[in-house]
């Protein structure tokens, strides 16, 4: 593989707006009263500095064709999955704060796995709000190899599931995941087109969005202990989730904060986070 590490260290600067309107979006979509609140609440922020590339400038899989000069490097493996990442809150957001972002490429790391090559790129994103520093976050984006053919969906023997001290169950379907990918302006098309995903991208239906599982988890958080104040939250995708398929939010209290993660309907981990306050 091309060696990508003259591309670590490249940077670019954004700014927004943090306007309430999705927020009451998100709010609806977490089946949430949908009034418009005074801050940006836990992973919010993924709602702002939205992609904005051109129609004509998106590739077959809908992201941003990779000869786009653009901040990423051109990877030329097919499938770019977000693979986990670490917040850090360092101050609240108000609603109608001046957001600026700066987001340095850090890290550029190819690995040989299972089913072939991968390329792992982390990305650091520093985010102020009228000028103050509000959040640090470090996003690590994994590169893959085509899928040798379409994949049905697997028969997995039931495990005996991890112990959990609360336990919430979501069932995913397209319209869920619509709205989330509406939200977020994500293109991506292995998360609404069903032909894609699996004739393509070799999926057993849509994927479930990684940020929206992470978003899920730590509103499950915030529902089981209303006193908590996250200042870090970390997460890990460990296999795809995929729509019809209900799953499991899990909860572990440790100390102030708590451990986190889905599961599959065999009672596998499919994603892990942390959260500390």
């Amino acid at each position: 593989m091309e060696d990508f590490s003259a591309w670590i260290g490249r940077s670019e600067t954004r700014h927004d707006i943090a306007v309430a309107a999705p927020l009451v979006g998100l709010a609806a979509l977490l089946d949430q009263d949908a009034a418009p609140p005074a801050t940006v609440p836990p992973l919010g922020h993924w709602l702002y500095f939205l992609p904005d590339a051109r129609q004509s400038a998106l590739g077959e899989d809908g992201h941003p064709r990779r000869d786009d000069g653009g901040l990423l490097p051109p990877v030329p493996l097919p499938r770019r999955m977000w693979a986990g990442g670490r917040v850090e809150f360092l101050a609240p957001i108000a609603v109608g704060a001046a957001l600026t972002r700066v987001t340095t490429i850090t890290a550029i790391r190819a690995k040989r796995g299972a089913s072939g090559d991968l390329l792992f790129v982390t990305l650091r994103h520093d985010i102020a709000a009228d000028g103050i520093a509000a959040i640090r976050e470090e996003q690590d984006l994994v590169y893959r190899a085509s899928a040798a053919a379409p994949t049905a969906s697997p028969v997995l023997s039931p495990v005996e599931p991890e112990p959990a001290a609360a336990v919430r169950r979501v069932t995913p379907d397209p319209v869920l995941l619509f709205r989330y990918s509406a939200l977020t302006f994500n293109a991506h098309r292995i998360h609404y087109d069903r032909d894609y995903a699996g004739n393509v991208e070799g999926y057993a239906g849509l994927v479930v969005q990684g940020p929206l599982i992470a978003t899920l988890l730590i509103d499950h958080a915030r529902r089981e202990m209303p006193s908590l104040k996250p200042a870090r939250f970390s997460f890990r995708a460990e296999a795809p989730l995929i729509d019809g398929a209900p799953f499991d939010l899990c909860l572990s209290r440790e100390g102030s904060g708590a451990r986190l993660w889905a599961r599959d309907p065999a009672g596998r981990p499919t994603m892990r986070a942390e959260v500390t306050s």
